[in-house]
């Protein structure tokens, strides 16, 4: 396992596919989806820049995943991981803090409520 880099803000930068892979979701989809899953998510990541969230599910548990404008991150991708208690920006922060041993979201609950999300805002453009 790479060290830890830290960076200008005191993030770190780690390496999906470890402990963990991770779902880049655009933000608005992925606020919806939040909701959606209520007390079911683990930690919740926003990077504004992006502007996107990242949700963090175990690892190796996707096998394939089709959920329109999102990507799952494993081997090879890195996160930017701000302080554990980091809920504010600038720059990447936590909407929901992760918490030692409940990191991640299921990743078929997690799928079924972006599914949802996609599904809702799409009614809403049109």
């Amino acid at each position: 396992m790479p060290p830890t880099i830290r960076t200008i803000k005191a993030c770190g930068v780690e390496a999906a596919g470890g402990a963990w892979d991770a779902v880049r979701v655009p933000r608005s989809a992925g606020l919806d989806a939040l909701t959606i899953l209520g007390h079911r998510s683990g930690a919740v990541l926003e990077d504004p820049a992006a502007p996107a969230l990242y949700f963090f599910i175990p690892r190796g548990t996707v096998a394939e995943w089709d959920v329109g404008g999102t990507r799952i991150l494993g081997a090879d991708d890195y996160v930017v991981i701000p302080p554990d208690r980091r809920t504010q920006g600038p720059g990447p922060h936590w909407r929901i803090c992760p918490v030692p041993d409940a990191w991640t979201t299921d990743a078929t609950v997690l799928e079924a409520a972006l599914r949802d999300a996609v599904t809702a805002r799409a009614g809403r453009i049109r």
